[in-house]
């Protein structure tokens, strides 16, 4: 990660430590808020002057030409939308933007509205760019205030980890605040799911597949049991005869020593990278296709291979956004 960008994450976790020491002192915070600073569904923060360490992120696109949806309004009928997130602004339109626009056209009785994990990505957009994006908390609370009565979320969480349990756990807190409440499943849950995300990615690289190029995915990587789903992908894609796809993490097991030690055990002259996440953002573009002598494509490089980096999100494939849109159906139905 480039240094610039250390320091605009420790100046952010600075930030968030201070509010939460002030938060210490008063009154006991209800269970269904953000433990970070918020604001209240109706308010609209005022964008502060981005500072030398936020300069070099106007490079990720134009803010502008994202919906945050967050409008006010909506009906009886909402699905909520919920995803980590990313301060890369074309790529979150790109893919996030993607998979809501996707829900709108296959649910049209339903409102679209959106809702982050990541206060710190949220925090950081709202300063760089004065974009006001939800956290799950103020997304929910703002589905009461405009009176929801129907309510589906659907993450694009790619398995059930800590992050999507505790999407779960913070919505489960909103149970009697809506006559139906349901959850979608993450990406990646059954058989079928990896199918589809398998055939996805092969068609997305397929151009790349002449025998003498390893195709090589990094997905993120959790301490939680769900981190099998990168093994479970491996072995589905090898036992479908796809010897030249390689999947490791960035912060878990396959690391990057077994990914490199697995190609290098084949007779390839190439390789191509591809994020195995939903967006395309910090660890793609830095750990993955960064210039520093850690990332992916550098330690390729530095082993003799010819590497080329496709810094794309899955959510900006047809087939993924789909799946979602399946995983969305069928919480309407239970």
């Amino acid at each position: 990660m480039k240094t610039k960008k250390l320091l605009a994450l420790l100046l952010a976790a600075v930030m968030l430590v201070s509010v939460l020491a002030g938060c210490a002192e008063k009154a006991e915070t209800p269970a269904n808020d953000n433990p970070a600073e918020t604001q209240t569904p109706d308010a609209t923060p005022e964008p502060v002057e981005a500072d030398d360490e936020d300069e070099e992120d106007y490079t990720t696109g134009d803010a502008s030409l994202d919906n945050p949806r967050n409008q006010d309004d909506i009906g009886e009928n909402e699905l909520l939308v919920i995803s980590f997130g990313t301060s890369f602004n074309d790529n979150r339109r790109l893919t996030i933007g993607a998979i809501e626009a996707a829900m709108e056209e296959a649910f049209p009785e339903y409102s679209v509205r959106r809702g982050f994990t990541s206060q710190i990505i949220i925090d950081h957009v709202l300063r760089r760019d004065g974009e006001v994006i939800d956290n799950v908390g103020e997304a929910l609370d703002r589905a009461v205030a405009n009176g929801v009565k129907n309510l589906v979320i659907q993450p694009t969480h790619l398995m059930d980890g800590f992050e999507y349990n505790d999407v779960v756990n913070e919505v489960a807190q909103y149970a009697d605040a809506f006559e139906r409440l349901s959850i979608g499943a993450p990406l990646l849950t059954s058989d079928e799911d990896f199918q589809i995300v398998m055939e996805a990615v092969v068609e997305a690289t397929a151009a790349y597949d002449d025998g003498k190029t390893a195709i090589c995915f990094m997905g993120h990587g959790t301490e939680a049991d769900s981190n099998g789903v990168y093994a479970k992908m491996q072995k589905l894609l090898t036992d479908s005869g796809y010897v030249n796809y390689f999947v490791g993490t960035v912060e878990a097991e396959p690391t990057l020593d077994d990914v490199l030690a697995a190609v290098q055990a084949g007779n390839y002259e190439r390789v191509v990278l591809r994020p195995l996440m939903i967006v395309a953002g910090d660890h793609a573009n830095n750990d993955m296709a960064g210039d520093e002598e850690d990332s992916w494509k550098t330690v390729f490089e530095a082993a003799g291979y010819e590497v080329e980096c496709l810094v794309e999100g899955l959510g900006s494939l047809e087939p993924i956004q789909k799946l979602l849109v399946a995983h969305a159906q069928a919480a309407m139905a239970q």
